[in-house]
């Protein structure tokens, strides 16, 4: 991800993701463990660890969710893990709808507190956005009844 901008917009924030991998041992077993520290928001510099967090206004609702929970939190999806030292992140993302759909396949998710300055941040683009409201679909005539059979 060596082309990333290091510059902040309204709806893209670079961020660089701490990952370590730690050794944890299970009985006999010993294995290598990503594991998300913690966010530096203020990258100075290109990272293996940087990725943009992109806001998109077809997923306000599910930032609201994350927001007016009991502790926000941003996700970060890396790809499989074959052994090495840094794994590769495949994205960063504030919906856990989106995250939810890596963790079918061959990704890692992991997740840590969303920082209040991006917090505030968001709560901006959906003040500027406006809340995203569910549209439902007109049902097609007759469905959902009996066709008298």
């Amino acid at each position: 991800m060596s082309n990333l901008t290091l510059d902040k917009t309204e709806s893209l924030w670079p961020i660089e993701c701490e990952i370590e991998a730690k050794e944890i041992s299970m009985g006999k077993w010993t294995t290598i463990q990503q594991q998300l520290i913690g966010f530096n928001l203020s990258p100075s510099q290109q990272s293996e660890q940087l990725a943009s967090l992109e806001l998109h206004k077809d997923e306000r609702t599910e930032y609201r969710f994350n927001l007016s929970s009991q502790q926000p939190k941003l996700f970060v999806v890396l790809d499989a893990f074959d052994g090495e030292e840094n794994a590769k992140i495949v994205m960063i993302t504030a919906s856990q709808s989106v995250a939810s759909r890596f963790m079918d396949g061959d990704y890692l998710v992991l997740s840590d507190d969303m920082p209040l300055v991006v917090q505030a941040w968001m709560e901006a683009y959906i003040g500027r956005h406006g809340e995203l409201l569910e549209v439902r679909r007109k049902k097609r005539a007759g469905a959902g009844r009996s066709n008298g059979n």
